[in-house]
């Protein structure tokens, strides 16, 4: 078991990935700075976060298992926010198409991490 959410690797890649995807938001034309920028970077941000307010509530199954599916959500959604990008201003992706493989890898992740609690956490 970890003695701090940083120990676990979903928070390590999720935090990483955060940071990645601030930086590209930032790159968005000024008009979409507080449209889809703002939904990337809170999706992007949910992820991480969910994952740290999970941990802290860990003595509670059912309450950590609720954060991280959250957090799986919010990475789904990121994910959905990436394509988009893509789409619509795929010269501001043109050195970032890795940043969907790696969410996809961490939902798998994320989701791996869910089973094991389910099944092995003990409180």
């Amino acid at each position: 078991m970890a003695n701090s959410y940083k120990e676990l690797e979903i928070f390590r890649i999720s935090l990483v990935l955060f940071y990645k995807v601030h930086t590209l938001s930032l790159k968005l034309p000024k008009y979409e700075l507080y449209e889809l920028g703002s939904q990337i970077r809170r999706s992007a941000d949910s992820v991480n976060t969910n994952i740290v307010e999970g941990y802290g509530r860990r003595r509670y199954k059912g309450d950590f298992l609720k954060f991280l599916v959250y957090s799986h959500a919010s990475n789904d959604e990121t994910i959905n926010h990436l394509e988009k990008i893509l789409h619509l201003y795929p010269e501001i992706m043109e050195d970032q198409h890795y940043l969907k493989n790696d969410y996809n890898d961490l939902g798998r992740k994320i989701n791996s991490f869910i089973k094991y609690v389910e099944k092995s956490w003990k409180t």
